[in-house]
């Protein structure tokens, strides 16, 4: 049979309630109880249960990230920041991918539900405005990378808007007015917020909104290629392109080389999140960087926060963003 805490106990000479504070490292133990008890733990090979100790308390120090796709380099250097607060203050993170499937997003969300976990954050999610609300009264939970339009749940994300409006007047800068588009029709509210960012840049800038040079599709890598060609049929053709991904911006890429048109000479293009891919092609992808480590830090220290308080912060938290020139839009 296995050593129980009483057998430690026994051994020791000691009460059951000592070696649990001893276990515990507290200090209101003296110092021949504490090396009678570690002797009779080591001599009996005692494994202490911390998990169902944890599991007695409600308390597991665990946080579960679920992530949409594990291919996507974006989402791992938000887990690496999240990795390196959480292990600062003795939590662990632990991550599932859901494949954007609500199925898969519902299943793995039982570990919170059965407490396996304390809280669990959501890099994007199929979960509604009603449903996230609903959660987050019962669970601790937090939103990151991606927010919910109408979600009452602590969010750490960029301001998408400004960030997009930041990246296409970069191009009027450089002197261009025909800007193409790349967007989807998702519901998720970075993509309308990048949209909008697209269109407050040609207000700003006094240039007229052209439907044609909007391109609307889904996050697919082809359908990037899909709208050069689109664009390619124009008798004006963009002599720029705003892409609301960096997977979208490098599929046009691909497309203009295949037509041997030059990418940042004969048309520029500019993406957006700052994947490792873009420093890896040619030409380098010019986007917009999220700080992922900091976001990651961020959300993991205030659902931390909300896990210890009864009063639950619900803030949209919004972090910076950096608009880098590469190659692909001539620098």
């Amino acid at each position: 049979m296995s050593v129980t805490i009483k057998d430690v106990a026994r051994e020791a000479g000691v009460s059951v309630a000592t070696v649990s504070r001893v276990l515990n490292g507290s200090c209101n133990v003296s110092d021949s109880s504490a090396a009678r008890v570690n002797e009779a733990i080591e001599k009996l090979h005692y494994s202490p249960n911390f998990l169902g100790r944890n599991l007695r308390k409600c308390e597991t120090n665990v946080i579960l990230c679920i992530m949409p796709t594990s291919e996507h380099s974006l989402y791992s250097k938000i887990i690496m920041g999240m990795q390196t607060y959480a292990s600062k203050v003795g939590y662990d993170i632990i991550s599932a991918v859901s494949h954007g499937t609500s199925a898969a997003e519902i299943r793995q969300m039982n570990m919170l539900f059965n407490k396996t976990v304390d809280g669990a954050v959501l890099l994007g999610t199929q979960f509604n405005a009603d449903d996230l609300n609903r959660l987050s009264q019962e669970y601790d939970i937090a939103l990151c990378c991606e927010g919910v339009t109408g979600a009452n749940v602590l969010t750490v994300a960029v301001d998408d808007e400004k960030a997009a409006c930041d990246a296409v007047t970069a191009l009027i800068k450089k002197g261009h007015k025909n800007i193409g588009f790349i967007g989807t029709n998702s519901a998720a509210i970075s993509s309308t917020a990048r949209e909008n960012g697209y269109k407050l840049a040609l207000k700003n800038a006094g240039i007229p909104l052209r439907e044609e040079y909007i391109y609307k599709q889904t996050y697919d890598y082809e359908c990037g290629a899909d709208a050069f060609d689109k664009f390619s049929e124009l008798e004006d053709k963009p002599t720029a392109i705003f892409a609301v991904s960096d997977l979208l911006a490098i599929s046009a890429i691909h497309r203009a080389v295949d037509r041997g048109i030059k990418v940042g000479t004969d048309v520029a293009v500019m993406g957006f999140d700052n994947i490792s891919m873009c420093e890896m092609m040619l030409p380098t992808v010019s986007t917009v960087s999220q700080p992922c480590a900091k976001m990651g830090e961020l959300v993991i220290a205030k659902l931390i926060e909300n896990i210890h308080s009864n009063v639950k912060d619900n803030k949209y938290y919004t972090v910076g963003h950096e608009v880098i020139m590469r190659q692909s839009t001539g620098d």
